[in-house]
């Protein structure tokens, strides 16, 4: 068992048990135990051996009981931060209240943490990505800093399969329509290749899915013919 002794304590609570118990004289316990006939007399005098809290009894305030309601319900309904606080307890509570003091009675009243006080918000649930059978190409183009040796600057076209990770990339001199379906046409035919041993070749068929506003092209097919696809309404270009 943990006993918890102040660190001047000269007698445990079985030493402080058996002077209380004992007949013989102050003197006498005194000098057996090394402690002075005043502390043998207080410990006789004693129903409880175990250390008292040296905390005071009633805690020097500025705020009175009712004041401090008063704070801790503004701190409850208003959720105002510590210096906040303060300013208002001082300009229609009490003028003398100071922030530390404060600070004490919003923590013995259980209302320290603003934090805890707040209304949890439910965090958004992550949706899971959507599934795509082998073949499912997503096409991007990224610029490539011109180089000191070049006269013009070229485009990474990456296409990646989105069921297999698979990822094909190739550099072209410009950003054009027929490079990026000769780069889609490339990695379709090398992830057919890739794909014809495991057997899971789909049907034929392409989307389309929205370019940005800058024109750069975002190509989705899956499992390419050779034939170029064409966008949504008859004469369109890209």
């Amino acid at each position: 068992m943990m006993i918890a002794l102040h660190k001047n304590a000269r007698t445990t609570p079985a030493i402080r048990a058996e002077i209380a118990s004992s007949t013989a004289s102050a003197a006498s316990l005194a000098q057996r135990f090394g402690i002075t006939e005043a502390t043998v007399y207080k410990w006789k005098k004693r129903t409880s051996f175990q250390d008292c809290p040296h905390t005071a009894h009633r805690l020097q305030t500025t705020l009175t009981p009712a004041q401090e309601r008063v704070v801790v319900e503004l701190r409850r309904t208003l959720l105002l931060p510590l210096d906040d606080l303060l300013a208002v307890t001082r300009e229609f509570i009490c003028a003398q209240a100071t922030r530390s003091g404060l600070d004490r009675c919003l923590r013995r009243h259980g209302v320290g943490n603003l934090n805890a006080l707040k209304t949890a918000t439910p965090r958004e649930v992550h949706k899971t990505f959507k599934s795509y059978e082998p073949g499912y190409l997503h096409m991007d183009v990224k610029y490539l800093p011109q180089m000191a040796d070049e006269k013009q600057r070229r485009y990474l076209f990456v296409a990646i399969d989105r069921a297999t990770r698979w990822v094909f990339v190739a550099i072209k001199k410009n950003k054009t329509a027929a490079s990026s379906w000769r780069s889609c046409l490339s990695s379709s035919t090398q992830a057919r290749a890739s794909h014809s041993s495991c057997g899971c070749l789909g049907q034929r068929s392409w989307q389309w899915q929205p370019s940005t506003p800058r024109c750069t092209p975002y190509l989705l097919a899956l499992q390419g013919d050779c034939c170029p696809p064409r966008r949504p309404g008859a004469g369109s270009t890209w």
